[in-house]
């Protein structure tokens, strides 16, 4: 048995050194990872205000806070899993885009500055549910088709 430890492959099976990440891939990580990142400060945001200022209801500004909290885990996690071009990653990547679809609509129907918000985040969602549904994309995932047959080229 040796001592020495063997490195670990950055790519998942089925994937070699010599096919780089599709673009495509790595942009939809980033705006995943960003959507993420958004539920973090957003919900540190309304844990802090909740436990520092004057709310209406202390508990649920908190509860709201440490919800918005967890929820930014499903796309940190996507992200990581796209990066990582893991095929099971994809999922959790869609869910979190069509779940951002209908928060941007509610925002767009506000009279207020949440309307810029709304129209970001509406173009975010759609721009990362296109490049993760992309043939490129899937392919770089090892996605198979139905029934487990590669699509043709």
């Amino acid at each position: 048995m040796s001592s020495e430890q063997k490195p670990t492959p950055d790519t998942a099976p089925g994937t070699s050194d010599a096919e780089p990440r599709p673009t495509r891939l790595t942009v939809a990580a980033a705006l995943a990872a960003l959507e993420g990142l958004a539920l973090v400060a957003g919900g540190a945001y309304m844990l802090v205000m909740g436990l520092t200022g004057h709310p209406d209801d202390r508990s649920q500004a908190v509860t709201g806070g440490v919800t918005l909290i967890v929820l930014a885990l499903l796309p940190l996690l996507a992200a990581r899993g796209l990066l990582l071009r893991r095929g099971w990653s994809r999922g959790p990547a869609i869910i979190t885009q069509i779940m951002a679809l209908p928060v941007a609509y509610n925002l767009l129907q506000a009279d207020s500055l949440a309307i810029p918000g709304g129209i970001a985040l509406a173009v975010v969602a759609v721009a990362a549910l296109v490049l993760i549904v992309n043939p490129e994309t899937t392919k770089a995932l090892g996605i198979t088709g139905p029934g487990g047959v590669r699509e043709p080229k």
